[in-house]
């Protein structure tokens, strides 16, 4: 029944080998499936693997424990495991789609490594996945509270906040530091509602650059009220 949900075309030519789920946990772990040298993402950067309550851990990416039965990605964006992860490549890792065509080992692994981590009886229903396409200011909160959420939704990826020291990215991005040019950059526009407009909508809505966006369930209003208090903003 599972693969009738899955529809992936990730299945090995007669003949050929598939790579087992542990080679399929180290390409979970690297950025290996992506040939680009520009790309600084794996898949764990951003998506967990365990088992959960909510969508999240806090990070923009949903858990993948179970994915392997769910019959929608990204919400209702997609209906084939394939997709989805074809979309992570293009938008985030600089990798060209998947090709059915073309043999690819990473890519069988990977797709043994999520069968593997996918239990019998996993639900098959998508999650709720809410972007906030209107953006505006939103009160803040704790600050203690917002530095544990930068430490789930952005430390990953930006480093520690107010040094950026442990950031993966190829340009260091300070926060709050880069908000500093905001209002040469974004004239009339408070700095802190350019950073809501970035975490709501990543790279997406013609913004640019390579952050994926946090959809309500992956990071609340009230989370994203706390981190600005704790940045400062």
């Amino acid at each position: 029944m599972r693969a009738a949900h899955l529809l992936l075309v990730l299945a090995c030519a007669c003949g050929s080998e598939i790579s087992g789920d542990e080679r399929g946990s180290e390409v979970f772990e690297s950025s290996d499936l992506s040939p680009s040298d520009l790309n600084v993402f794996s898949c764990s950067t951003c998506h967990s693997v365990a088992e959960g309550a909510g969508p999240t851990d806090g990070a923009p990416g949903y858990r993948l424990f179970g994915v392997a039965a769910r019959s929608r990605y990204w919400g209702e964006d997609y209906g084939v495991l394939q997709d989805a992860v074809s979309a992570c490549l293009v938008f985030f890792m600089k990798a060209d789609p998947i090709d059915p065509a073309q043999e690819d080992d990473d890519l069988h692994a990977l797709y043994e490594y999520l069968l593997s981590i996918t239990p019998d009886g996993a639900s098959d229903e998508p999650y709720p996945f809410t972007v906030i396409e209107n953006v505006e200011d939103i009160p803040r909160g704790d600050a203690a509270r917002g530095e544990a959420a930068y430490s789930r939704a952005c430390k990953r990826c930006h480093g520690e906040a107010f040094t950026a020291d442990g950031s993966i990215l190829r340009e260091e991005v300070n926060l709050p530091g880069v908000t500093e040019t905001y209002p040469q950059d974004f004239p009339g526009v408070e700095p802190s509602l350019v950073v809501i407009e970035k975490v709501r909508h990543g790279r997406f809505f013609n913004i640019g650059g390579e952050m994926p966006l946090f959809s309500e369930e992956a990071l609340s209003d009230d989370d994203l009220g706390a981190l600005l208090s704790y940045l400062e903003l």
